[in-house]
């Protein structure tokens, strides 16, 4: 099944959209989508047959509140496919490649004061993983719904996100993999009328992480608030994308993505579509990138872009910076007698404060704060 726009496409929500991994070129690096990313670190993810052996990721889940079910469905299921149609050669490949989809299905009108915990498991690094969920919020549901990635694989994975009228997910998705893991995922969002996502989307550990969200409004009144918080080491590669694409009227966005990175070859990657179509009347959005960079030999890139087709809207605007620590910061800390490694410490905890503190999980928040207090200890900060 392929779904392509009849004229040339004109923006990034026009581009081809197919569910065969064979419409799409092989990728060169050469392509607008891809040149920040290293191609060869995919392990066979981009299909060019460089890696043949299957593995597996596990899903790991207990203790589910009353109100939301948590299953495996299979690829005939009509909502599979529903909400995304992959747009990139890497989705597709994961979309053919998955056996099936975890459904985290929240009943209409549940109110769930327990957060739904999952865990995605990879045991082998070695061999190309593929994964594919599904997350349904009724009508009028409200639900905080974590996702966390762990241990060792190479994984290219879909993740379809349905929000029905009336509802709120706050979405919590956590990249702390082992060294040796590789992942590129797309996260697709579709929201009812007066919907709202909160997602807080944390990338901590692997070798290469590659995730692209997207938003789509179907009417009035949907709300997106998407934000990201990542530590790059010594090599890694961290990559975030985001699309979102105003097509209704009286819909907002608000995108806020901060990065620190630490280490030779340390590179992160950070590109932010809005685009308002010529009827999404009354759009407020904004979005901004903020990068701490903690030594030499790391690079950040840092790519905002809005594209506006009416005058008639709310507000719209955007803003990346990236530099080194506020040297008055350090100056004031350290004249009250605080060493100095510990006010480069404190200025970090500081800098990832606002994100973390969104998160409404307090284990999980003092988790990642020790975490990332780990990587400063370590790197001597």
């Amino acid at each position: 099944m392929t779904t392509q726009a009849s004229a040339p496409p004109t923006t990034k929500s026009q581009a081809l959209r197919s569910y065969d991994v064979a419409d799409f070129p092989a990728l060169t690096g050469l392509e607008e989508e891809w040149r920040f990313t290293p191609l060869k670190r995919l392990r066979g993810l981009t299909g060019d047959g460089s890696g043949t052996s299957r593995g597996t990721v596990r899903h790991e889940y207990a203790d589910v509140p009353e109100g939301v079910t948590v299953g495996r469905i299979g690829r005939d299921d009509p909502r599979v496919g529903s909400v995304l149609t992959p747009f990139d050669r890497v989705s597709a490949l994961a979309y053919g490649g998955a056996d099936g989809a975890l459904l985290v299905q929240v009943a209409r009108d549940a109110v769930v004061d327990a957060p739904v915990r999952l865990r995605a498991v990879g045991e082998d690094a070695g061999a190309l993983a593929f994964g594919h969920t599904f997350v349904e919020v009724g009508r009028f549901a409200e639900v905080t719904v974590v996702l966390e990635h762990v241990g060792s694989a190479t994984l290219a994975d879909n993740v379809e996100v349905a929000v029905a009228d009336g509802a709120k997910l706050t979405l919590v998705t956590v990249a702390d993999w082992a060294d040796d893991a590789v992942q590129a995922q797309h996260l697709k969002v579709k929201l009812g009328r007066d919907a709202k996502i909160i997602h807080v989307q944390v990338s901590l550990g692997g070798d290469l992480v590659r995730q692209h969200t997207t938003v789509e409004y179907t009417q009035r009144g949907g709300e997106a608030e998407l934000y990201g918080l990542y530590f790059a080491d010594s090599g890694q590669h961290l990559e975030h994308r985001q699309l979102v694409d105003h097509t209704v009227p009286d819909c907002r966005s608000n995108v806020g993505y901060r990065g620190a990175l630490q280490g030779d070859d340390a590179h992160t990657v950070w590109v932010g579509d809005v685009l308002i179509g010529a009827e999404a009347t009354g759009t407020d959005t904004y979005e901004i990138n903020r990068n701490l960079l903690l030594s030499d030999g790391a690079r950040a890139d840092s790519v905002p872009n809005l594209e506006i087709e009416t005058g008639e809207i709310a507000g719209a605007g955007h803003a990346s910076a990236t530099g080194r620590f506020d040297d008055e910061q350090l100056f004031y800390l350290m004249a009250r007698g605080i060493p100095e490694g510990e006010a480069r410490r404190l200025v970090v905890r500081g800098f990832f404060a606002e994100l973390i503190n969104k998160i409404p999980v307090e284990d999980l928040r003092e988790r990642l704060g020790d975490a990332i207090e780990a990587r400063l200890t370590k790197a001597g900060a």
